[in-house]
């Protein structure tokens, strides 16, 4: 499936490795920048404790991107509020304290990079964004650690990427085992809401596919599997809504209960083209064990 920007197993040909203390087997001591991690991914931490459940999780990096596994709860990168946690600052400590690629004015990590006109100068190690999943979706995200990554991974976006899957419980189940949703997305200003409509009405087309993998209960759950054709906010959310099965905790969009403490969707699984290297980049997480939990087994 093509996709828009808007995600574990690593089935790439690059070399594993383990990830021990705070910055993993390639810590502060590291070396070597041209490193890649993949197996026993590390955790890092927020500054200041936050209202996301556990630690974003480096599921893969080289010396071009890195690939996370965001917990629900916290924002990809800030909408405005001063000091607030997000992936996108907790990466950005990371980079700087776990790559020393040359100092300057103390002990400020730097590195040297070619600008647009031709010259190199010295910059301390950046994040880049180049998609995100909302605050309360947990699951898989790439970031790039130049402006060079990041355009190549966005501009082409819909020919790198080649497959991005989310997981979710869905209030009661859909009336077909397996399908698609096609309609067009609006948002209203005000709310911030997106409203769906089966017909083009100027908003943009947005289309998902979905397969049922388990109906968890007699009494109201299943869990359903999506892959996205399109990438718009709040896609799976509206789409889920249309089908008259909210996804369990989205109360915006409809949803009557919400069993485990959170919204019940997972980005858990991205494969995209390696802008540089051309090798098939294919990483998936585990459905969290929360989707299967007695609370909803139980349909409680």
């Amino acid at each position: 499936m093509k996709q828009d920007i808007g995600h574990g197993e690593h089935k790439s040909d690059s070399k594993n490795h383990g990830a021990t203390g705070k910055y993993g087997a390639h810590g502060k001591n590291g070396r070597n920048t041209r490193h890649e991690r993949a197996a026993n991914p590390s955790r890092h931490s927020s500054r200041t404790s936050g209202n996301h459940d556990k630690d974003i999780r480096i599921v893969y990096e080289d010396q071009w991107l890195i690939v996370i596994e965001k917990p629900s709860g916290l924002l990809t990168i800030s909408a405005g509020r001063e000091g607030e946690d997000t992936a996108y600052s907790i990466l950005t400590d990371y980079v700087r304290e776990a790559k020393p690629m040359g100092r300057r004015g103390g002990n400020q990590r730097m590195r040297w990079d070619t600008w647009s006109d031709g010259r190199r100068r010295m910059e301390r190690p950046r994040i880049f964004i180049v998609h995100r999943i909302d605050r309360n979706t947990s699951g898989l995200l790439v970031f790039a650690k130049n402006l060079q990554t990041k355009d190549a991974l966005q501009e082409n976006w819909n020919e790198t990427v080649t497959a991005r899957r989310y997981v979710a419980v869905v209030e009661g189940c859909p009336r077909n085992s397996e399908g698609t949703v096609t309609s067009w997305l609006m948002e209203d200003p005000r709310t911030l809401k997106m409203y769906s409509s089966p017909r083009d009405n100027g908003g943009q087309k947005a289309v998902t596919h979905y397969r049922v993998l388990e109906e968890l209960n007699e009494t109201g759950y299943s869990l359903v599997e999506f892959e996205l054709e399109t990438g718009r906010k709040n896609q799976i959310r509206v789409h889920c809504a249309d089908m008259g099965c909210p996804v369990a905790g989205d109360g915006k969009y409809g949803a009557a209960s919400n069993p485990i403490g959170r919204l019940a969707l997972h980005a858990r699984t991205l494969e995209f083209i390696h802008p540089w290297t051309g090798k098939l980049m294919s990483f998936t997480t585990p459905i969290p064990r929360t989707f299967k939990s007695r609370k909803i087994k139980s349909g409680q």
